[in-house]
């Protein structure tokens, strides 16, 4: 069953310790509104009765054959499900604590959460972190659901005492739970109906209490945000349609919108929004997932955000602050390589500094910790390779909350607090404006770039040796005219006299040299050019001042001469690495690594 299109919906996640009867809860509620499929009751009914096993609610959501005989939920269950008053998507997150990251990525996409709480065992260790979880991915409304109550009597004194305790720990954390409720999911004592084993009880059931949560934002009220997740091409009969594929996060998107991407700031106008199999439409909302074209073509990549021009824009940096809770057996912690996933983003990230420890548990400060051990919570600040776009998560939290890999596995999550300036944000924040006020020609680069069977490219050489970095160069720029390709030798110093002569020699502008020799490399590429320069042992501050200026994946650095000796003075990290002493071998190495890049075809 979907979620029905027009009526209001609510994303559920729930929360627990392992084994205090989150699944069996959810079952409960599917078998007593009647919204399982025909049969499916009975069904796994007789499956118990053959296997001399006793019937568990659990087991209708539990449909995998591992998780049965393990008697644990191992991923997240989507369960849909509706009210009269709307409808629902229920997500079943494991109890277990080697399966809190599946936690972590159901409740990243809930609105609200049921914490489930055994009334016999009471408030563990794990329902504890799981409630600092939800906290910190900014879920706000809360329900504290107090299960197997027939197994302590139906006692009165035990609720109070388990509400009072899991109460108090929410407020801590910020979150006042909206109910706490009693119930038995084995007899189903206020699940559905109120219950005469609990008349002492008089607050809502469970189904009450879900249809009393706010109902979600309309997110398509909020500014658009649409992660690029591919753009694809189609060539067969002529099809040259580059589609961007992705889902809106936040928003609408409409026919003949100029769109804007994030954090490249390039522009252009949708074209069409295709539908498949269907015919294209006029719009998408939050939730779709769509492909669109451009009126104009624009390099967009994977993990760039599409903002509607004129609405609030994302924050765009390298460097933030957030909140993170950690779940990696290895300690979260400064000078260690992580990847960070947002939106369709993912880069490699650092933490730069561990600015406060938090016991997920009693949440007392941990006082002079560098680092966040399992369980964890804290503020850091995490630095990242390259700018990504996305939103403050009080602003925003669709587009502000991320999780990080460590290796190949999910090991932690959290939310953006805020935006941090990094050594590129002026100059981001210019080549932004730029892309946005490009003025586009009526000949895209495509077509110049077809013709002479090339992409528009930088290739800067370095190294020590001046003579042979300056040789190579310019024989390369001879080779790939000699293929009849479209190319030109940028010398840096024709600019220093020419665009840069107002700061000329003066030290302190040095980035400034770099930026304008950039806009003018951009310039030329945009015409369907590729360009020879060369520069006397390049930084990698330098480069990225360039790669910031033009698009990354067209800008090729090579280091001539060996690398790496006590006395370099460098810390390029270049694309190729030439130890050839002659042009001729430079020039071939070269070329091999523009044609394996797809710079040079035919």
């Amino acid at each position: 069953m979907a979620v029905e299109k027009g009526r209001e919906s609510l994303r559920v996640v729930m929360a627990g310790h392992v084994d205090h009867g989150k699944t069996s809860l959810v079952g409960r509620l599917l078998a007593d509104t009647l919204s399982l499929p025909k049969g499916k009751l009975e069904q796994v009914k007789a499956f118990c009765e053959r296997n001399a096993r006793p019937f568990e609610y659990a087991f209708l959501i539990d449909a995998l054959k591992d998780e049965q005989s393990q008697g644990i939920t191992i991923d997240v269950a989507r369960i849909f499900f509706k009210t009269t008053a709307r409808d629902y998507l229920l997500l079943d997150a494991p109890g277990h604590v080697e399966f809190l990251k599946s936690m972590v990525s159901g409740a990243a996409h809930a609105s609200a959460a049921l914490l489930v709480v055994d009334a016999e065992e009471g408030v563990r260790e794990n329902t504890q972190r799981h409630g600092t979880m939800l906290s910190m991915l900014g879920i706000r409304h809360v329900a504290v659901v107090v299960n197997k109550m027939d197994r302590v009597s139906f006692r009165e004194d035990r609720f109070l005492a388990i509400s009072e305790e899991i109460s108090a720990f929410l407020r801590r954390l910020g979150l006042e739970p909206a109910s706490v409720i009693p119930i038995s999911a084995r007899e189903g004592s206020n699940i559905t109906a109120r219950s005469e084993l609990l008349p002492w009880y008089d607050g809502p059931t469970v189904l009450e209490a879900l249809d009393r949560f706010p109902a979600e934002p309309p997110l398509e009220k909020l500014p658009l945000r649409l992660p690029v997740q591919d753009v694809y091409r189609f060539t067969a009969l002529g099809d040259q349609r580059r589609i961007i594929a992705g889902t809106i996060a936040s928003g609408i998107l409409r026919l003949g919108d100029e769109v804007v991407f994030y954090p490249s700031g390039k522009s252009s106008r949708v074209a069409t929004i295709e539908g498949f199999p269907k015919p294209p439409v006029g719009a998408a909302r939050a939730g779709a997932a769509v492909g669109f074209t451009l009126r104009e073509q624009v390099y967009v990549r994977r993990g760039e955000l599409a903002v509607k021009r004129g609405q609030t824009p994302p924050q765009t940096s390298s460097r933030l602050r957030a909140s993170v809770f950690w779940l990696g057996k290895a300690p979260l912690e400064p000078g260690r390589d992580y990847v960070l996933k947002l939106g369709t983003a993912r880069v490699p990230a650092r933490v730069e500094s561990v600015q406060r420890v938090i016991d997920t548990s009693t949440l007392r400060v941990l006082e002079g910790r560098g680092r966040v051990e399992r369980h964890e919570a804290a503020e850091c600040v995490l630095a990242m390779s390259a700018a990504i776009a996305f939103d403050r998560a009080e602003d925003n939290v669709l587009t502000g909350r991320f999780v990080i890999v460590d290796g190949t596995e999910i090991r932690g999550g959290g939310l953006v607090l805020e935006s941090l300036p990094d050594a590129g944000s002026r100059q981001r924040e210019r080549v932004i404006l730029r892309n946005i006020k490009w003025q586009k020609g009526l000949v895209p680069r495509e077509q110049r770039e077809a013709r002479f069977a090339q992409k528009a490219a930088l290739v800067m050489v370095s190294g020590r040796d001046d003579g042979l970095r300056k040789a190579a160069a310019r024989a390369l720029e001879e080779e790939l005219y000699r293929q009849g390709r479209l190319v030109y030798f940028l010398g840096i110093g024709s600019l220093l006299y020419g665009v840069g002569a107002d700061i000329r020699g003066t030290a302190e502008n040095h980035e400034e040299d770099f930026r304008r020799f950039s806009e003018v490399a951009h310039i030329l590429m945009d015409s369907g050019m590729i360009l020879v320069s060369t520069a006397a042992e390049l930084s990698q501050a330098d480069w990225d001042i360039v790669c910031n200026a033009v698009e990354p994946d067209r800008a090729v650095a090579v280091w001539v001469g060996q690398k790496g000796g006590r006395e370099e003075s460098t810390n390029l990290k270049p694309d190729l690495l030439v130890c050839a002493q002659d042009k001729a071998g430079v020039v071939a190495q070269v070329v091999a690594l523009l044609r394996a890049k797809g710079i040079l075809s035919a």
